[in-house]
């Protein structure tokens, strides 16, 4: 299993990133949404890409396959979209080409308009996918739509540290993580994990944009 990719960005293609790596060149599926920010972050064409490794298999040969992120945010939200039916690893590059948080939110908000629009996601399958994920995907709503660097996650005891430590991960400063955790705790005091955490900070700023504020 490939984790992580670090090397030399050589060549930018349609869906794909080539990188060259122990004298070796990889080519690395990447949503179209994440692509462009690689390629900015490329300091002197080094870059570094967390991997999601699988084996395409057809008749008579498996082939590897690897899709980068930047985080392992992104990439745990690509895993979640593939567990609708019908969409696999390629097809769900493909489909990613709007900001991973705008998706998110249009999952959770039952946005058909932004859902169909995504390439390969016809009627059927954007209600599949409301179907399946909606209500579990707050926390990728969350995701900043800039171009920062995203620190490394930090050791949790509790759901409540880990859902400040993903917020952490998402750029948000301590006081105003550690402030949207407790808000999020004291209206919900149901929430036992981390992910009901998340996702009711999500809310709470989903209605605030609502109303305006």
């Amino acid at each position: 299993m490939i984790a992580r990719i670090s090397g030399t960005l050589v060549e930018r293609r349609a869906n794909a990133a080539l990188l060259e790596a122990g004298g070796l060149t990889y080519e690395v599926w990447v949503p179209a949404a994440i692509l462009q920010s690689v390629e900015g972050r490329a300091a002197d064409g080094k870059v570094t890409l967390i991997t999601y490794h699988y084996q395409q298999v057809e008749p008579s040969r498996a082939t590897p396959v690897l899709i980068g992120f930047l985080n392992e945010i992104e990439r745990e939200f690509f895993e979640r979209f593939i567990t609708v039916s019908g969409i696999g690893p390629k097809a769900a590059v493909r489909a990613l080409n709007q900001p991973f948080s705008l998706i998110a939110r249009a999952i959770d908000e039952g946005d058909m308009n932004v859902l169909r629009s995504l390439p390969g996601i016809g009627p059927q399958r954007a209600r599949e996918i409301v179907a399946k994920l909606q209500g579990k995907v707050g926390k990728y709503a969350l995701l900043p739509d800039g171009d920062g660097p995203v620190p490394a996650a930090v050791p949790v005891s509790d759901a409540g540290a880990e859902a400040l430590a993903v917020l952490l991960q998402l750029q948000y400063k301590r006081a105003e993580a550690q402030a949207m955790v407790q808000a999020a705790m004291s209206r919900n005091g149901g929430a036992a994990t981390a992910e009901e955490i998340l996702n009711e900070v999500y809310k709470q700023r989903s209605a605030g944009a609502r109303n305006g504020g």
